[in-house]
Order: C-alpha cells, then sequence, then structure tokens
C-alpha cells in the first residue's frame, strides 16, 4: 500500500517550500499506513524538493517541473496525478490525499472524476485504510466515512491532525518526465495581501472581531493587541459582510478554517458557522457583553465586558 500526496506550494514571497497544510497532510498518510510519496509539481522546484525530501516519513520525492505547472493550473495537475496512479498499476497507489486548501479543493475533484471514483472531503480523522471521519452540518455532527473505491482521492483538513516535522527524513527524489498541458487555462496574474503578521490559517494566535465592533475602523483595537501577541487577525462572516474588514480575513464554514494554540473572539456572538471554522482551537478565549453569547459554550475562558475597554486594558497589559 502506497499513498500519493499532492503538495501545496508556497506562493508569493515566501515559495521554496511546501505550505505547513502539507505536513498535516503527511501526518494524516502516515495514519493511513504503507509508503508515502509526495509529488511536487511546478516551475524551477528542484530546492522545494530538496526540502521536501527531508520531511519525516516521506519516502520519495516526484518531481514534475515543467512550466505547464507552474502555477498550480488543476486542468494541468489533475490529468499528471491520474496518469502517475494509472502507471503504477495493481500494487500501486492506494490513496490520493491533498490537503484541503484551494488548490487541494481544485485539483483533486478532477482527479477523483478522472479515475472515476467517489472522493471524501475535508476528514479529520483515520479509522483505518478505508474508513474515516469528515464534519458535516457545519460541523455540528461527525460522519463516518467507508470507501470501497479501488484508489480513495481524499482532502485533509489539516486542523485535524498534527503536523509532521520538517526534518530528519531522507527521501528518494525522482524526476517525472510526463508532462500534460491541457490548454484549457491560463494563468493572467494574481494579488497577493501583504501583511507584518503571520498568516491567518497558520499562525499560533489569532484574533477575531465580529458584528460588535460596531465598524472597520474599530478594528484598530484588535491590530493593536494582535501585534504585541505577535498573531493574526480574523473576522466573523457577520463583520465581513457588514463590510468591516475583507473577506480574506474571514473565519468560519465559509471562511478560513484555523486551529491555533489561542483564539481570542472579540464581539463574536458564535453562531454555528463561525464555530466550526475555530472550535478545534487548543484555547479559546471569548470578550462580549451578552452573557448569553453562544461562543462561551465553547470558550475555554469568557470575560463579559465592553470590549471597547477590555481590548485596550488587555493590551496595555503587555
Amino acid at each position: 500500500m502506497t499513498v500519493l500526496v499532492v503538495a501545496d506550494l508556497l506562493q508569493g514571497p515566501e515559495v521554496g517550500a511546501v505550505a505547513p497544510a502539507t505536513l498535516n497532510t503527511v501526518a494524516a498518510a502516515a495514519k493511513i499506513g504503507g509508503d508515502i510519496h509526495l509529488l511536487v509539481a511546478g516551475l524551477n522546484v528542484a530546492g522545494i524538493a530538496a526540502s521536501a525530501a527531508r520531511i519525516a516519513g516521506v519516502a520519495k520525492v516526484l518531481v514534475a517541473d515543467n512550466a505547464a505547472y507552474a502555477h498550480g493550473l488543476p486542468e494541468n495537475v489533475a490529468p499528471l496525478v491520474t496518469a502517475l496512479v494509472s502507471q503504477s498499476g495493481e500494487k500501486g497507489y492506494s490513496h490520493v490525499l491533498a490537503p484541503a486548501t484551494s488548490n487541494g479543493k481544485n485539483i483533486l475533484p478532477r482527479v477523483a472524476a478522472l479515475l472515476d471514483v467517489d472522493q471524501i472531503s475535508e476528514i479529520i480523522s483515520v479509522e483505518s485504510a478505508d474508513t474515516f471521519t469528515r464534519p458535516i452540518y457545519a460541523g455540528n455532527a461527525i460522519a463516518t466515512v467507508q470507501s470501497s473505491a479501488a484508489v480513495k482521492v481524499i482532502t485533509v483538513r489539516a486542523t485535524g491532525f498534527d503536523a509532521v516535522v520538517a526534518e530528519g527524513g531522507s527521501a528518494v527524489v525522482e524526476a517525472i518526465g510526463s508532462v500534460f498541458d491541457a490548454g484549457k487555462s491560463r494563468f493572467i496574474g494574481e494579488a497577493l495581501a501583504k501583511s507584518d503578521r503571520p498568516e491567518l490559517t497558520a499562525a499560533r494566535i489569532v484574533v477575531s472581531g465580529g458584528r460588535g465592533m460596531g465598524n472597520g475602523d474599530n478594528f484598530k483595537h484588535l491590530y493593536s493587541l494582535a501585534d504585541k501577541l505577535d498573531a493574526a487577525v480574523g473576522a466573523s462572516r457577520a463583520a465581513v459582510d457588514a463590510g468591516f474588514v475583507p473577506n480574506d480575513m474571514q473565519v468560519g464554514q465559509t471562511g478560513k478554517i484555523v486551529a491555533p494554540q489561542l483564539y481570542i473572539a472579540v464581539g463574536i456572538s458564535g453562531a454555528i458557522q463561525h464555530l466550526a471554522g475555530m472550535k478545534d482551537s487548543k484555547v479559546i478565549v471569548a470578550i462580549n457583553k451578552d452573557e448569553e453569547a453562544p461562543i462561551f459554550q465553547v470558550a475555554d475562558y469568557g470575560l463579559v465586558a465592553d470590549l471597547f475597554e477590555a481590548v485596550p486594558e488587555l493590551a496595555s497589559q503587555m
């Protein structure tokens, strides 16, 4: 039994390494068992492949270095993954995994369609080689799913697995000569948000604001606190829909899924859609003037107070 993990690569100024969610996905693959092969597809990715070869638990790194894969276009990467599975034969890949990031969720459904198998989305645990759990109904229920497919195609919710260490491995690096260019799409451009704060999904501490912030200008209180904690800043959908902050800050079922060591929810009522995106955080602190707010039901520590008094005072103590 061999598991193929499709690596997600960091983009922008940090390009040159696999994205942190890839390490969580390798951890999920390790729980399935068998050898783990890691696919690194892109352009000029020799350095990334060399780094990936040191990831603990990875037996082989497959490198597809070609302009066709330069920006991870799913129309090109999906046929590559499918070909690797098909060429591996009966004793080949039993599972194909990718992190449930934008790239992973863009590529693997196409792979599943090409292989004519079902896909299992956003697993949070591995029960056995063919049985997995995944959240449904905005995280209010956990479904146990058993697959009889010849090849299990799976996206992994990174917050469900502790990342493996990025050093200590000594995988074999193997180049792939096959090139798949569907000619159906082309890369036009991208605009990357720049911030001195940690990236939201990878931050150890997250401070989030909700509708209770009142307006976008009041998020300055959270920015001040976040700067002192070296934290990322997030928001509820209500705050995003109200135009307080941009949607790339949204945490929740339809936003980003986070599981930091510390999550501070400020002025957030705690709708189930928001809880689905942060309830796996190790420690949850809630600040809200409504003592009946649902957020207090999941919080480890709760403070019933006016956030405009509590947050500045908290920041002043640091």
